[in-house]
């Protein structure tokens, strides 16, 4: 086997050469004029019967080399094992709401978001085998990651995700300023995370829909994208985030000092109850991280999916004995071809 096959590419125009080589050689009779024609009635000497070999030193090296490029190498083990492989697109309401602090436990400094991105890191770093991708969604959607088997980068990822305006933009009774935060387009964030999921190569494809507010924006309504989920075979499972009422939040006074305001939220429950259901799958209301940490790995034990995979660990190479012997062939050629140039007239 070849780790590079496509240096083999290069054997048209090496076939090429060997044509053109070939057909000089048979309509002048000798190939870079040999001795006999330039030396009537002189018997070659043994350098000059040395130079005809010149073309097939330079086409032998030549073809070593090309073998060399494409890397040939021999298996020396593989493993094949069975894996947990799923295809999961976590969907993040990141509106304005999301400030709240009423799931970190008494501390003033952790918002909702916080904690919500924790508890997903964590199910990252569980999930090694799976493709995982992020979609957040507040007044509209946006793919933050495809999915992806490179978790290292999706846990920055995560780490880095806020709040639009997050800096500051409240007014005196700690309200957020911008109009985009304070809409949640649900149906939007399920729908953009269905078309990244729906081609994935796992046969299981599931969507983690967290949010903490109600649909109030967007062009799909959240049941139309559940009922879509449910044609394409996805289940959607559903978090709801805190409840109805008044949580606390930071916010800035006029003076710009750093104050705890009150924010009025407001849970859409029975919607993402009914998304859950349409598409197959099950709800959950979380108040606390230890609710989310155990309904997550409750999802984790309901879809797994069974995979064999070959994994190639170890290769022994082959390329440098073709590789040494092109650089030693195409340089009895240049000797030659020197030689070849120089010798007396």
């Amino acid at each position: 086997m070849f780790s590079t096959p496509w240096a083999f590419l290069l054997l048209l125009p090496w076939a090429v050469a060997c044509w053109r080589i070939w057909r000089t050689a048979r309509t002048k009779g000798v190939v870079f004029a040999s001795a006999q024609r330039r030396f009537a009635g002189i018997k070659p000497s043994f350098r000059q019967r040395l130079c005809r070999l010149l073309p097939a030193f330079f086409l032998l090296g030549t073809l070593f080399l090309i073998v060399g490029a494409a890397g040939p190498r021999t298996l020396l083990s593989r493993e094949v094992r069975s894996a947990d492989a799923l295809a999961v697109m976590m969907a993040m309401d990141i509106s304005g709401s999301m400030r709240a602090l009423d799931l970190s436990e008494g501390r003033n400094d952790v918002t909702r978001l916080d904690v919500v991105k924790q508890v997903f890191q964590k199910f990252v770093a569980a999930r090694p085998e799976d493709l995982i991708g992020v979609v957040t969604f507040g007044g509209y959607a946006s793919v933050r990651s495809p999915l992806t088997a490179d978790h290292r980068a999706l846990q920055h990822l995560l780490g880095g995700i806020t709040i639009p305006g997050e800096k500051g933009d409240v007014d005196e009774r700690g309200r957020p300023i911008s109009q985009e935060e304070l809409l949640t387009a649900i149906g939007d964030g399920l729908a953009v995370s269905l078309k990244r999921v729906k081609d994935a190569e796992p046969k299981t494809k599931i969507v983690i829909l967290l949010s903490d507010g109600e649909n109030n924006t967007g062009a799909v309504t959240p049941l139309e994208a559940a009922k879509a989920a449910a044609a394409l075979g996805v289940r959607v499972y559903t978090i709801g985030v805190g409840s109805t009422g008044i949580a606390k939040v930071r916010a800035t006074d006029v003076f710009g000092r750093e104050v705890l305001g009150d924010m009025r939220t407001v849970l859409d429950e029975e919607t993402l109850k009914k998304i859950a259901e349409i598409s197959g799958a099950e709800y959950a209301n979380v108040r606390e991280p230890e609710q989310m940490e155990a309904f997550l790995q409750h999802i984790a034990e309901l879809e797994t999916t069974q995979v064999e995979r070959q994994i190639y660990a170890r290769y022994a190479s082959q390329a440098r004995p073709w590789l040494l012997s092109g650089v030693m062939c195409c340089l009895v050629a240049a000797s030659l071809l020197t030689a070849w140039i120089r010798r007396p007239i």
